[in-house]
């Protein structure tokens, strides 16, 4: 559900955004903000949120263009988890091997629904994660 959407339906929606730079580190200081934000969930969301947030934010810093940014739109029940980046190249699954390829296949197994967006801006990759 987009956040037009979810105003449209009267869901209340917050919206929590961080700006992600290009270096490797940048995964973890998005968990502990993540993490930070989140201290509300169970112990079981919070691991399956942090998989797919890493996994997304690792994807745009490996694979995608600056400037990037993660949010994440909390509503009763549900999180929706959105990684933008300037890449126009979309995030396609791909083999499994020694260098990677497991990242879509973790947040299909974790998430109720992931897709992406693409505009003249870049691309969008979302996952939408239940909330116990």
């Amino acid at each position: 559900m987009s956040t037009d959407q979810a105003a449209r339906t009267g869901a209340k929606v917050e919206i929590l955004t961080l700006d992600i730079g290009g270096d490797l580190s940048e995964p973890a200081r998005v968990r502990a903000w993540a993490r930070a934000e989140l201290r509300d969930f169970t112990e079981a969301d919070l691991t399956d949120t942090i998989l797919v947030l890493d996994e997304l934010v690792s994807n745009a810093v490996r694979h995608g263009k600056p400037p990037r940014q993660v949010r994440l739109l909390r509503r009763p029940g549900r999180l929706r988890i959105e990684v933008d980046d300037s890449g126009k190249a979309p995030a396609i699954p791909r083999q499994p091997s020694e260098t990677g390829g497991r990242g879509l296949a973790l947040i299909d197994a974790c998430a109720t629904a992931w897709g992406q967006d693409h505009d003249e801006h870049g691309k969008t990759v979302w996952a939408e994660l239940a909330q116990a």
